[in-house]
């Protein structure tokens, strides 16, 4: 069983897929402990409580320096139970001590196949107006281990996603998005069942778009 702890900044998205999976049956093996946010009005903070999951607003700001938030920030992570974090649009940078504190038990989805379209600055809208402006063929979504850099960790699963000759940045967002939500849960599983695909072995489980 993970005891997850899912971190994000905004509307929650990914994190309502991983609760719909978890309701469906198709994501066992996963409870959610806690929802933490450094935004006070983030929509996935209002999602939790709608479910009547633990919700915390903790920001740097609240406190006089990094290392008095990291102590914070990792006391509540215990408090709650949290064995394994998922970020899923948390928009700032998890602190080496805690990423060393949760070794390998980190994941985050990029909206791009890493490692094309990662490190810092690409996040949101900015890496699908690169991918367009690359002339990209395909893109798609990438969940990932965490490590100290940016988009570099060891990937647990990749699907792809045409790109259209008519595609906006806003448009294949949408696109790249709806398959967010399907890997998501499917890599939480794989992790969940010990089935996780090491980079160091085996080719990260890449899949084409379905449709």
């Amino acid at each position: 069983m993970l005891n997850v702890a899912v971190l994000g900044s905004g509307r929650g998205s990914n994190f309502q897929a991983i609760l719909n999976a978890i309701d469906a049956g198709t994501l066992q093996g996963v409870r959610i402990a806690l929802v933490l946010s450094n935004n006070s009005g983030a929509g996935i903070l209002n999602i939790a409580r709608s479910r009547g999951l633990p919700a915390v607003h903790m920001s740097e700001k609240q406190f006089h320096n990094e290392p008095s938030f990291v102590d914070a920030f990792l006391a509540t992570l215990h408090r709650h139970g949290a064995d394994f974090v998922a970020l899923a649009g948390y928009m700032k940078r998890v602190p080496p001590r805690v990423i060393a504190t949760f070794r390998n038990r980190i994941v985050n989805i990029h909206p791009a196949l890493l490692p094309k379209f990662g490190g810092k600055g690409m996040y949101g809208i900015h890496v699908h107006e690169a991918v367009l402006a690359a002339g990209e063929k395909v893109s798609g979504a990438t969940v990932h281990i965490v490590d100290e850099e940016y988009d570099r960790g060891p990937i647990v699963l990749q699907r792809q996603v045409a790109v259209r000759p008519d595609d906006t940045p806003e448009t294949l967002a949408a696109r790249v998005l709806q398959v967010e939500h399907q890997i998501y849960p499917e890599a939480l599983g794989l992790l969940a069942d010990g089935r996780m695909i090491s980079p160091y072995t085996q080719q990260p489980n890449i899949e084409q778009e379905s449709t």
